[in-house]
């Protein structure tokens, strides 16, 4: 019976789990982390693989060996359920839950460089044309600059002013 609740537990708890979708890495953890560990299935992400067991090991190294192999391929399989078709197919094969988050958390920072630089490439060429009001326009500048600073690229006061400054017309 115990066998049977568990594949039917992870697939209740994946459906509460916001999929990854390379921008959202520290939401998505948070969840994961939370939903295994109420699973008991996070021993694979808190220790190293136990030495494998062989004829002389005792009782406790077996138990030890066989809970951390479940909860190894349980993570995977459950990390995967929580992300996005279309970046499954970009992460590298592995069969470490350890290591899947790993090449997962590398996914995101590079899509987070990738786009910082766009907002970044945005807020300084960004240009009023007077086609809507003057304060939509520095909205969606101060905008910009705080998504930057989600990223970890903080822009300042003096900074912003001055990108807003040189966005406006020379009139």
């Amino acid at each position: 019976m115990d066998q049977l609740s568990i594949p039917v537990s992870l697939h209740s708890h994946a459906s509460f789990i916001p999929l990854f979708n390379g921008l959202n890495f520290s939401d998505w953890w948070e969840q994961v982390q939370f939903h295994l560990d109420v699973l008991d299935l996070d021993l694979a992400l808190q220790i190293e693989k136990p030495a494998t067991i062989i004829d002389e090991s005792s009782n406790e190294e077996k138990a030890l060996y066989k809970a951390w192999e479940r909860s190894n391929r349980l993570s995977l399989l459950f990390m995967r359920m929580t992300v996005v078709n279309n970046l499954k197919s970009t992460i590298p094969k592995t069969d470490s839950a350890k290591e899947i988050k790993k090449l997962i958390e590398e996914r995101s920072q590079t899509t987070d460089k990738s786009l910082a630089g766009t907002l970044m490439s945005n807020l300084t060429n960004m240009k009023y044309y007077g086609s809507r009001a003057m304060h939509e326009h520095v909205f969606d500048m101060t905008t910009l600059a705080a998504k930057l600073k989600t990223l970890g690229m903080n822009v300042d006061e003096y900074s912003l002013v001055q990108f807003i400054l040189n966005s406006l017309p020379p009139e």
